[in-house]
């Protein structure tokens, strides 16, 4: 048949075809609008419109360009052996290796030839994506040919390589510390105490201030402070250190004047240990004393009372490296002799004490008059753990204390030697130290048969008594208790000296560790050092940076003070939780892989899901966000299988389905992870990886000449991801300036060969650079073709690839941006960040490929409305087990999105063009919705953004019984809920006006007494009673909440709602290669009274028996290697200082120490 007459026929045929369907479309309509909302016209509406939405997203993404060249670079290529490394072509991929020898890479291909005169760039790249692929040359991708290749990864030898390198990264800051702890005991063995030195050094707080005549103010002096990047833009000294004294301890006491001049032998090995390692940041010496040197030399700023509370002796850090871990009774006579001033002395005395108890401590407390009364009922007879929940839970109750009766000693000291015996037999303690801490005002005996019965002659328990009040007459038997039974006296007459006497008991407790002469490392859990907070006001955008610390204790060398265990302070320094995830290789974790660390108690040292700050004006840390248990974020795991086994240090394998939430809780991805866990030598950390099944276990490798890789990276739609290490250059300071990719291009060039660079990323990345060049030609070509874009609708092209390697394209300039945050620093989620890939690659990465995710993105402060994203996945091969190595997307306007909606709801079937349903009718509303259910277009503008649920739910309701969507249920266990705070027993007492009378003068008289006016800044906040009536706080809780996806198999959908009588139909449809669905709803009906579905979470409340179940339930934890509980060389005369020993209680006292010094 003649090639006109083919042309002819299929011309009729094709005519007739489309008559047939519009008359189809017309018939079913009438049929169609008997019955509710036709189908058919949505099917069209919806069809309309993915088209076109497609079309605009594939053609400014270049997703199909970018998709062809890496189907191109996997297909076997002639000569070549098709291993299962580099796999089979895809499927209805056209490349032909035998039609023509031309390159694919060539910059004239045939035969379409090199651009024509006149052509534009976008034509000719336009020709290249639409015509026959060729295949690839020999001579110009030899480096291509056995190098691209798909590999499965393995999580184990993955994770136990990443704890090799963190171990390595905290020898070197243990190494440090433990250089100024040989530096700190050499000083001070040198030194000779005197108490007549005069030494000026630099306060912390005092620097570079002067008086009203211009003079620097005494202990100031002058002291150069220089901004410093790497002490986040703090101005600070390099060469010298500054010294912090507490705002309660006089600047010029001997004992810190002493410490400070010897102390000054640290900096020389400060700044050694920086010069040694540029990555180092904060070091210090915590003095037993109670100052605190810091370096680099930083100034200190008081709050606005004037006040610095820091003491370092509070620190974690500083209590974990003096003392063993220990189990705890606290016992506090309530009787009536108490009541007043003295209970809220008590009460500040016993939470001093909680706030010196770490996460390796058990505890309890006690109340005793003429009966025993736990504090908490729920825990009688047993210990808790001491970690930040379990302390506010007692403080709260602590409140609730009153004074009557009569104090019957005996049995409380008894209750508590029979729970520190039964405790520590179970083996779930601290199975180390053991102390009572008694908080009294007195004792009419010495109760020397209890202790006959419960402690001798062991004395494993030490008694530590704390007299309250200024008088003295059972002085004798309160110090005869703690030096008969190893422990320590102190008299606390007004809340000024609580602090200071607290704090003696921990010498007491650190004189074993002193004695044996163990410098015992520690590390603490992920926390912000409040020390920092002194130092200048953290950005409240950024928020701040986790750390952890590495400590030692600081001992007396001096053979005079050997058996006294003189404890001199301890060292320590910080280490980022950033720097740790610089050593993570993200891009071989996948788009939902991610790295995870936890402590020997369980609690979260890094983990991608852990929430530390909350916005409430400003980001703020949470109470407990020190303290997350790993279990509180992997929840799935109902049996702790995965935290016990890291708990236990060992290495291993775990599996389970799990949801994780993106965009900010709002949406939920369900998948399935395999974790690998070891433990980090020399910690008490272990690290584990979790890899997602399917393409997130699979990796993607190619190979480019350098010169070629190097020239693509260069180019100024480059970057790289900020948190990604690809060349470390923290590590040499002639390195700091450099930019990543300016690193790179040192170290592959040869220029810099010392640079620490990971050589195999950089490989990747060169060669992803090469891969995605040509979409910066093709780019171009769209930005410069007038004629396309004209309403400037789309505003920037994205690309982003598995190496953290991203390209951009603006279409307009760039302060006409809707969005002006996107794909920067501001928007946390759309970057490639150390924990995590962008929010819309990930999203992208479980469409089904070849299509495009639609979304609105979430501001962090409020909504914003005004731009549609859109992403799809470049995947290597059309299966499940193929690695995703790109994603590429566009930002357009809102309105222009919506433009093209409405523009595709008013196409009509019907043959004189009087449509029968529209949107624009009032009679019907209409909705575009994502598969999440939020609402991208409607006619209510006000309404964009929402959960359909929230304004359509009967709608919702429906379509959830009909299985078109599904509801899945989520926890957070670390929700802040708001709760009223109505009055406690101490507010009430201070709101009557007597009671304040009275408290005010009996402070005045201790204040004229004293003259300390710390103890009107440093009351504890029961004191000031700040829990007023009628404030709300924000307080830790369990919340469950909804997330909702659609139903991939079901596309369309029709349905009726019975509202009180009155039938309502919709219709729901897919929009194809979309995750959007379009949703048509008749307005006949009122439906207002149906309940609306919402998105709020609601706090999971726990009756009183199951809170009193969780208080006891203690999970798996790793007790420390290392416990010094008692020593034989101890000296046990160093029991108390108020008062002078009678020589009656003296003579009672010395044949007891000789008993036990002879055993």
């Amino acid at each position: 048949m003649p090639g006109w007459r083919r042309t002819r026929l299929a011309h009729r045929c094709s005519t007739n075809f489309l008559l047939w369907i519009i008359v189809g479309f017309n018939l079913l309509e009438k049929a169609g609008s008997q019955q509710g909302i036709p189908l058919s016209v949505v099917k069209l509406w919806a069809s309309a419109f993915g088209g076109e939405i497609k079309s605009i997203s594939a053609k400014y993404s270049g997703s199909q360009l970018l998709q062809k060249e890496l189907w191109a670079i996997s297909a076997p290529r002639p000569g070549i052996n098709s291993s299962s490394e580099s796999g089979p072509p895809i499927k209805g991929s056209r490349i032909n290796p035998k039609t023509s020898p031309t390159c694919l890479w060539d910059e004239n291909p045939s035969p379409r030839g090199p651009r024509k005169h006149g052509e534009s760039v976008q034509t000719a790249i336009r020709k290249r994506l639409l015509g026959p692929i060729p295949p690839l040359c020999t001579e110009k991708h030899k480096e291509f040919s056995k190098t691209v290749r798909v590999e499965e990864i393995d999580g184990l030898k993955l994770v136990k390589s990443l704890a090799v390198k963190m171990e390595e990264v905290f020898q070197k800051k243990a190494e440090a510390t433990r250089r100024l702890v040989e530096a700190a005991e050499e000083a001070h063995h040198e030194h000779e105490e005197n108490p007549d030195l005069q030494y000026e050094y630099f306060n912390a707080v005092l620097i570079n201030e002067v008086d009203e005549r211009g003079n620097n103010v005494e202990l100031g002096g002058e002291f150069l402070l220089e901004p410093n990047d790497h002490f986040s833009n703090l101005s600070v000294n390099l060469s010298l250190s500054v010294v912090q004294v507490p705002t309660n301890m006089y600047n010029k006491d001997p004992d810190i004047v002493n410490g400070v001049y010897w102390s000054e032998a640290l900096n020389k090995v400060f700044v050694d240990n920086f010069e040694r390692d540029p990555t180092l940041i904060w070091q210090y010496f915590g003095s037993a004393k109670g100052f605190f040197r810091q370096y680099p030399g930083v100034k200190w700023h008081p709050d606005e009372h004037g006040v610095i509370g820091f003491d370092c002796r509070n620190r974690k850090w500083y209590i974990q490296a003096a003392t063993s871990p220990k189990d705890v009774v606290i016992l506090v006579d309530v009787s009536g002799s108490m009541k007043g001033l003295r209970l809220t002395i008590a009460r500040q005395t016993v939470s001093s004490i909680l706030d010196t108890l770490g996460d390796d401590d058990f505890f309890n407390i006690i109340a005793y008059n003429q009966e025993i009364h736990y504090v908490e009922p729920c825990l009688n007879g047993t210990l808790v753990r001491a970690d930040r929940t379990n302390k506010d839970h007692f403080r709260e109750h602590l409140d609730k204390l009153f004074a009557k009766g009569i104090g019957l000693l005996g049995e409380a000291l008894a209750e508590a030697f029979t729970i520190l015996n039964d405790f520590n037999r179970t083996g779930r303690g601290s199975v180390c130290s053991q102390a009572i801490m008694l908080v009294t005002d007195g004792a009419t005996e010495m109760y020397d048969d209890v202790f006959e019965k419960y402690n001798w002659p062991e004395r494993k328990v030490r008694i530590f008594p704390y007299l309250i009040g200024r008088e003295s007459a059972f002085a004798d038997n309160l110090k005869w208790m703690a030096c008969a039974n190893k422990g320590y006296f102190s008299q606390i007459s007004t809340l000024a000296d609580v602090q200071e006497n607290v704090m003696r008991y921990l010498h007491v407790m650190s004189r074993p560790k002193v004695i044996d002469h163990e410098h015992d490392t520690v590390w603490t859990e992920a926390y912000v050092d409040s020390a920092l907070s002194q130092a200048y006001k953290m950005n409240e955008k950024s928020g701040p940076s986790l750390m952890t610390t590495v400590a030692m204790p600081v001992f007396s060398t001096k053979n005079e003070t050997k058996n006294q265990g003189i404890l001199l302070g301890v060292v320590g320094t910080d280490i980022p939780l950033k720097e740790l995830m610089k050593l993570i290789p993200k891009h071989m974790l996948g788009i939902h892989g991610y790295t995870f660390a936890i402590t020997n108690n369980g609690y979260i040292l890094t983990h991608p899901d852990l929430r530390p700050l909350y916005q409430d004006g400003q980001k703020r840390r949470k109470p407990n966000y020190s303290s997350v248990d790993l279990s509180e974020v992997e929840w799935e795991d109902k049996d702790d299988i995965l935290r016990n086994a890291m708990v236990n240090r060992r290495t291993g394998t775990f599996s389970m389905e799990v949801k994780k939430t993106v965009d900010r809780g709002r949406r939920v991805l369900k998948m399935h992870n395999d974790y690998y866990y070891t433990d980090i030598k020399g910690t008490p950390f272990s690290v584990g990886v979790a890899l997602s099944r399917g393409h997130g276990k699979y990796f993607f490798r190619g190979n480019v000449t350098v010169d070629s890789g190097l020239r693509d990276l260069e180019q100024p739609d480059v970057a790289l991801a900020d948190e990604w290490t690809y060349c470390n250059t923290e590590e040499q300071h002639e390195h700091r300036h450099l930019t990543q990719i300016q690193a790179i291009k040192l170290f592959m060039t040869g220029r810099r060969p010392h640079l620490n660079c990971d050589r195999e990323l950089i490989k990747e990345v060169l060669f992803d650079a090469v891969v995605t060049a040509p979409l910066e030609a093709y780019w171009t070509g769209l930005a410069l073709n007038k004629s396309e874009n004209s309403d400037k609708g789309v505003e920037i092209t994205f690309l982003g690839t598995r190496t953290g390697l991203s390209r951009t394209k603006l279409f307009v300039p760039a302060d006409q941006l809707s969005n002006q945050d996107f794909l920067t620093a501001e928007d946390k989620e759309g970057v490639f960040n150390a924990d995590h890939f962008p929010l819309w690659y990930k999203r992208a990465a479980e469409q089904v490929p070849g299509t495009f995710v639609y979304s609105i993105p979430f501001s962090t402060a409020l909504e914003n409305n005004s731009v549609v994203l859109a992403s799809t996945a470049i995947q290597l091969k059309d299966d499940r087990k193929s690695p995703i190595v790109a994603a590429v997307g566009i930002q357009m306007k809102l309105e222009f999105f919506q433009r093209k909606f409405w523009t595709a709801c008013r196409q009509c079937t019907a043959l004189d063009g009087k449509c029968s349903i529209s949107c624009d009718n009032q009679d019907i509303n209409c909705y575009l919705i994502d598969n999440n259910g939020f609402i991208l277009v409607t006619e209510e503008q006000s309404q964009t953004g929402l959960f359909f649920g929230e304004v359509e739910g009967a709608v919702m309701n429906k379509l959830l019984q009909m299985g078109s969507f599904k509801r899945i249920t989520l926890y957070d266990y670390q929700a802040l809920c708001k709760e009223y705070a109505g009055s406690s027993d101490s507010a009430r007492a201070l709101s009557d006006p007597f009671s304040v009378v009275k408290w005010l003068l009996t402070e005045l008289v201790i204040f004229l007494l004293e003259f300390n006016l710390y103890s009107w800044w440093n009351v504890d906040h029961t004191v000031k009673a700040q829990r007023s009536r009628g404030k709300t706080m924000m307080v830790p809780c369990d919340t469950e909440y909804p997330a909702f996806v659609s139903e991939r198999t079901i596309k369309e959908t029709t349905g009726n709602i019975d509202c009180e009588g009155c039938v309502r139909s919709f219709v729901i449809q897919q929009i194809p290669s979309s995750n959007l669905f379009m949703v048509v709803v008749d307005n006949k009906c009122d439906c207002s009274s149906a309940p609306l579905v919402t998105m709020d979470p609601i706090e999971i409340m726990y009756n009183e028996s199951l809170k009193c179940d969780r208080l006891k339930f203690q999970k798996d934890r790793k007790k420390p290697e290392s416990c010094h509980p008692f020593h034989p060389d101890e000296n046990a005369m160093e029991c108390g200082s108020a008062t002078r020993l009678s020589s009656a209680f003296t003579a009672a006292l010395l044949p007891l120490i000789a008993a036990s010094v002879s055993r």
